[in-house]
Order: C-alpha cells, then sequence, then structure tokens
C-alpha cells in the first residue's frame, strides 16, 4: 500500500491530497499514538508495580497491580480523548 501511494504521488503530485493517502496517514497518526501510549502504560505501572528484580513470573501483587494500574490508564484515557471530541 506504501509503495503504491508513493508512486502514485512521484507520477502525479496532485495525489498529495488523495483521500488515499489522507486515510494512510490517519492510520499511521493512530498507530503511532496507539504504540505511544502502550509505551507510557508499560512503563508507568512498571515503575509503579515490581519493585524488587523481576523473577520468572509476577508475584500476586505485582500482577494484581498491574492490571489495575492497566484498567485504570486506559479508563482515564478513553475520559481525556471523550473530552477532546466533545471540544
Amino acid at each position: 500500500m506504501v509503495l503504491l501511494i508513493i508512486n502514485r504521488i512521484a507520477m502525479d503530485p496532485s495525489a498529495l491530497n488523495s483521500p488515499e493517502l489522507l486515510q494512510f496517514i490517519n492510520q499511521e497518526k493512530e498507530r503511532a499514538m496507539l504504540n505511544e501510549m502502550v509505551a507510557k502504560l508499560t512503563n508507568v505501572c512498571w515503575d509503579k508495580c515490581v519493585t524488587g528484580t523481576p523473577g520468572s513470573k509476577f508475584s500476586n501483587s505485582e500482577q494484581t497491580c498491574l492490571s489495575n494500574c492497566a484498567r485504570r490508564y486506559m479508563d482515564l484515557s478513553v475520559i481525556i480523548m471523550k473530552r477532546f471530541q466533545n471540544m
């Protein structure tokens, strides 16, 4: 798909405003935002919940903490996105 879009733009610079390109750019932005959110979630929850040197598996308290942390982070992210959409 990317090569097709690049070839189209090379042949016709007006293709920069094509619906396919705009859709592709929006999808890539969403993918980047999701990746960034997962990275932040991982860092925040890891730092908060894994206090010692990790072993081969998480303790029960670490599992619970990680699950709760991820749930709160996702809930807050949804609330924030809804607020921005309503602006």
